[in-house]
């Protein structure tokens, strides 16, 4: 399509430009549609009348919202006349690169390019030791940190749509990879936690927060804190005796605001630890609504910070408005943090975000919450590429600028924003794990993808989930899938062709790999010494087959990676796939002993299997998470 503008600032026309090939346009001189641009307070407007279009905006992101609707009705109807109120003042995402998955710069550029159309306004990128402190040459060292020229870049990018770029780090947990070279020996109280009270804590603190904040434009700063349950219980209480940790932590905070105060930084840090601290009756959830917040434990949380309340499993609505509440306590308005779940899978749990975003994200609006962020983390080795939570961050997006939101309308406003139809490819990944026997919405966040596919074929430490129904489903549930991927491959053009070819890969895989163990055991069972024969030894065996088939979802799993993120953190993977490799010929070889008689039994599979015994388990055996480590052994790992 052929479009001019009239009045158009030309810091905006330079990103239209970055834009255009997603919205398919070509700008001229004076040919094809007229858009009347006016920046002026009030809602985003869109209209096209008498083949003039108009866009009112007052923000530049709402500007490049208002093109993407624009171009979306121009191209089904020749009159309308769109209106939109911002719910939220800001509104985006936070990009954990720090799971071993550090995105290229073309890559967040990608992002910023989509997040500018959906009139997404912030982006964080959670980076525990990956970017760069001149004064400590070992944090980040071969993790692929970011050099600052690297983030500026992003960040100037950013702030060509209207994005606001925030440096998110940790200063008190979350740092093991930073703290595992001696340089930190004198400032560690756990292996991942920052001695508090030390000196020389501050020092390195000051250091993190000067490089970061250095990076990008915003005064703002997340500056971490959550999940540091063992803080002041480890050397700190060696050094210090049993001391009250309500106050280690108030102490530990000042501390660090007193830096930030010092650089001009506007602080935020994630709520939970003062939940967890103040919980007199904590049973185990994150975020106790009990919690003591009286008014002489609020007196003595320092003043100055924003609280970043982050929630990825409630479903109820009144329960999120409760703990919105709960947050003004703190002193101000909360910014909400929910989850695109990618995390801990090699699928994505598209189910589990539906069903906790909505409610929080309404809750959120009837509260007044005029800050939210949806996370993408990438925990136990950001198996899950993050370009597949385009679709969780169109629903934070439609959320922003409306109220009745509804799976037509994210797949058509997905693909105006993309320029792709990904919504129904997207959204149906979830079917990797929510397969025949787990719930509708996978609210346990079973990842029968990921230990399917790594568990050892000996050892079948998930076999017994896996027998009676789902043996006899799961080998047809893959196949549909894989087909599917195989469709999806040649629908969309790059990156998502090697996306949909890594799970059309995955799926091949399990095929087979997803009740081999149970299989073999039966075998061994029932004395069926010559399908064992066949197993172990012929060239066309389905251990043979599949070897073949991991080696080629290994490549497609590595293109993918090196497409979209640093080399550094594929060695993981590399290491994963390798062994499992290396164990189904550790199981040939123990087949072929066996029916060659040179043992005169398979110790592995005499062992009876049992259930992975893991907390909450139901009669749904497979709704189960476990991570690589757990799936692989039940020996010590490294």
């Amino acid at each position: 399509m052929k479009i001019y503008f009239d009045n158009l600032p030309e810091k905006l026309l330079e990103g239209v430009g970055e834009l255009s090939d997603i919205l398919d346009i070509r700008i001229t001189e004076g040919e094809g549609l007229k858009i009347m641009v006016i920046q002026a307070p009030g809602p985003i407007q869109a209209s096209l009348k008498d083949g003039q279009g108009t866009i009112q905006y007052q923000e530049k992101i709402h500007f490049f919202r208002a093109l993407g609707v624009f171009l979306e009705q121009a191209r089904e109807r020749d009159r309308f006349e769109l209106t939109e109120e911002p719910r939220f003042d800001f509104n985006g995402t936070m990009l954990d690169v720090s799971r071993n998955g550090v995105l290229k710069v073309p890559v967040i550029k990608l992002f910023i390019r989509y997040m500018a159309l959906m009139g997404l306004n912030g982006l964080m990128m959670y980076t525990e030791d990956t970017y760069e402190v001149k004064e400590q040459p070992y944090f980040g060292y071969m993790r692929g940190r970011y050099t600052a020229s690297e983030m500026k870049e992003c960040d100037g990018y950013a702030d060509l749509f209207g994005i606001e770029m925030i440096p998110c780090i940790q200063t008190l947990g979350h740092l093991q990879q930073a703290l595992k070279w001696g340089y930190a020996a004198d400032m560690k109280d756990h292996a991942d936690i920052l001695l508090a009270g030390e000196p020389k804590t501050y020092a390195f603190i000051e250091q993190m927060i000067t490089a970061a904040s250095g990076m990008f434009r915003s005064k703002r700063i997340h500056i971490g804190m959550d999940e540091a349950f063992q803080v002041g219980l480890g050397k700190y209480l060696k050094l210090n005796g049993v001391q009250d940790r309500f106050q280690i932590m108030n102490d530990h905070v000042s501390r660090v605001l007193a830096i930030t105060e010092r650089l001009g930084l506007r602080p935020m840090i994630w709520s939970d630890m003062y939940f967890n601290l103040l919980a007199n009756d904590y049973q185990g959830s994150l975020y106790n609504p009990d919690a003591d917040f009286s008014d002489d434990h609020m007196s003595r949380i320092p003043q100055g910070v924003q609280f970043v309340y982050w929630d990825y499993g409630r479903r109820d609505e009144q329960g999120y408005e409760r703990l919105y509440e709960k947050h003004m306590r703190l002193g101000s308005k909360p910014i909400f943090a929910g989850g695109i779940h990618m995390w801990n899978s090699i699928s994505p749990n598209n189910g589990k975000t539906w069903m906790t975003s909505d409610p929080a994200l309404r809750a959120a609006k009837t509260k007044g919450i005029r800050e939210v962020i949806a996370t993408a983390w990438g925990d136990n080795g950001n198996e899950t590429n993050h370009l597949v939570i385009l679709a969780g961050l169109q629903l934070f997006a439609e959320h922003g600028y409306g109220d009745d939101i509804s799976d037509e309308l994210l797949a058509r406003r997905l693909a105006a924003c993309t320029g792709i139809d990904l919504f129904g490819s997207l959204n149906a990944l979830k079917y990797m794990d929510e397969v025949p026997g787990v719930s509708e919405g996978n609210h346990w966040m079973a990842n029968p993808s990921k230990y399917l596919l790594w568990q050892d074929p000996l050892l079948g430490l998930l076999d017994k989930h896996v027998e009676g129904e789902a043996d006899s489903v799961l080998p047809g549930h893959y196949a549909g899938l894989e087909q599917r991927w195989r469709e999806c491959k040649e629908q969309h053009p790059a990156p998502f062709n090697r996306l949909f070819d890594f799970y059309e890969k995955l799926a091949s895989v399990l095929v087979i790999k997803s009740t081999l163990g149970v299989t073999l055991k039966r075998l061994y069972d029932t004395g069926n010494l010559e399908r064992l024969a066949e197993l172990a030894s012929t060239a066309d065996s389905p251990l043979n087959d599949l070897k073949r088939r991991i080696e080629a979802l290994r490549l497609s799993h590595r293109g993918l990676w090196m497409s979209t993120y640093k080399p550094f953190g594929w060695e993981v993977l590399d290491l994963r796939y390798g062994g499992l490799l290396a164990r189904i010929s550790s199981t040939q070889d123990r087949l072929a002993d066996y029916v060659g008689g040179v043992v005169d039994e398979i110790e592995e599979l005499e062992a009876d299997r049992m259930l992975f015994d893991q907390n909450g388990l139901t009669d749904r055996p497979l709704e189960v998470n476990v991570t690589y480590q757990a799936a692989v052994t039940a020996s010590c790992f490294i």
